[in-house]
């Protein structure tokens, strides 16, 4: 799979995409461990049976048309250059729909997308470390973009985009754009020292 308007020079240049996968996280992890995919792969997916949220928690995505993407990227940066790198992700989500799609969002610190209080989105950070070098970074992101049918525990404290503003994503162009983003902003100025080898 390829994402037309990719311009980075590594993340996202390698893209798996699933009709129904348990959990994009978990199959990035399944690939570092197998050493089959090169720095920057990302993988996506329409729908995940067990999706990964924080804390042990299901992120559910089960309708197609929402945005449940990961990703990692190989490393040899200690741990302190990766401080505060969920909240500069969930920036960055804010600032593409804001000038991408004149959507307003806000950020619930540390990992929460939301809007007047309702939970859109969540970012799953987590990193494989030795000592306090970190050696994988691996990024899980899922944004209810069209989601409809949420149960009855969460119905009350989430929502979509589609939901509260009729507006329609098309997940691959958000994809590649926050891919450009990323790249951009974070791996070119905040932890320089990456493995760029496939």
């Amino acid at each position: 799979m390829e994402l037309k308007k990719l311009k980075t020079n590594f993340l996202g240049k390698n893209c798996i995409h699933y009709k129904e996968i348990d959990s994009t996280q978990n199959e990035i992890w399944r690939l570092i461990e197998n050493k089959a995919t090169p720095s920057g792969t990302v993988v996506y997916a329409d729908i995940q049976t067990n999706g990964k949220g924080t804390h042990g928690r299901i992120w559910h995505t089960d309708e197609a048309n929402n945005i449940a993407f990961s990703f990692f990227i190989e490393m040899n940066c200690n741990i302190k250059k990766l401080e505060g790198i969920t909240l500069k992700i969930a920036e960055i989500i804010i600032e593409i729909f804001e000038t991408k799609y004149g959507i307003k969002l806000d950020i619930k610190e540390p990992n929460d997308i939301v809007y007047k209080g309702k939970k859109l989105g969540g970012i799953l950070t987590e990193t494989k470390v030795i000592g306090e070098i970190v050696k994988y970074l691996a990024v899980g992101i899922g944004i209810n973009t069209s989601k409809e049918k949420f149960s009855d525990d969460i119905k009350d404290c989430a929502t979509s985009i589609k939901k509260e503003f009729d507006v329609d994503i098309v997940i691959e162009n958000f994809i590649a754009e926050f891919c450009n983003r990323f790249e951009n902003k974070i791996m070119n100025v905040q932890c320089r020292h990456i493995s760029r080898e496939n």
